[in-house]
């Protein structure tokens, strides 16, 4: 069977979780160095303000550092600001109230590392998209994977959507918070799919024909 390659990711948005609950076999790049300014540690939430990026501040010990090796910083109360941004954006959706037991204790406890964080993180955003899905991981980088049908190791990144570098698909309306104000906001995390849609999410992910164009 083929292979989609992602990255490691925080809250990934739509895009992201709709190629990971593809057929094909996942692998997360475990081997790579890591990348700033991009989803691996960066999430984009819908405030009253409109989109909103939060990222997670992490400690550069050099300039190469492999992924596993980046730590999180905690000398900032990143995670006071992230859940409170994510409480005043979200507190009025159909499901946050649902969700949000399950994804308080990410900001209130201290993860060593920025992978581990995401991947416990992932573990719980498959649980609540009541989804099982083997996830692999690189054993050595390659820039370029011949074996893979997407890699989208670089292709799903907050830069890109909507340009022509772009190869996705753009995500499928539907009723968000500040839809009335903004109308449908695209590129978001599934945080807000999740807190929108609900039990939903899952059946969206499904159907929106992620595909390479």
């Amino acid at each position: 069977m083929s292979k989609i390659l992602l990255t490691s990711a925080y809250f990934p948005p739509i895009a992201y979780m709709a190629l990971l609950l593809r057929p094909e076999t996942i692998y997360l790049e475990a081997e790579e160095h890591y990348r700033k300014q991009s989803y691996r540690n960066r999430m984009t939430v819908l405030s009253a303000n409109g989109p909103q990026s939060l990222s997670i501040p992490v400690v550069q010990k050099y300039q190469k550092m492999m992924i596993k090796e980046v730590e999180i910083d905690y000398k900032t109360e990143w995670q006071r600001h992230h859940w409170r941004t994510m409480e005043t954006a979200y507190n009025n959706s159909p499901f946050f109230i649902y969700y949000r037991d399950f994804l308080a204790p990410f900001y209130e406890k201290k993860i060593k590392y920025l992978w581990d964080f995401n991947q416990e993180l992932l573990a719980v955003i498959l649980k609540l998209l009541r989804t099982e899905k083997e996830i692999f991981y690189t054993e050595q980088f390659m820039e370029y994977d011949e074996t893979a049908s997407i890699d989208a190791r670089y292709t799903i990144h907050p830069k890109l959507y909507g340009t022509s570098d772009y190869p996705f698909k753009p995500d499928i309306p539907y009723r968000q918070v500040f839809d009335e104000k903004f109308g449908f906001t695209p590129a978001l995390s599934v945080l807000d799919l999740l807190c929108n849609k609900g039990n939903e999410s899952k059946s969206y992910l499904l159907a929106t024909g992620i595909d390479e164009r």
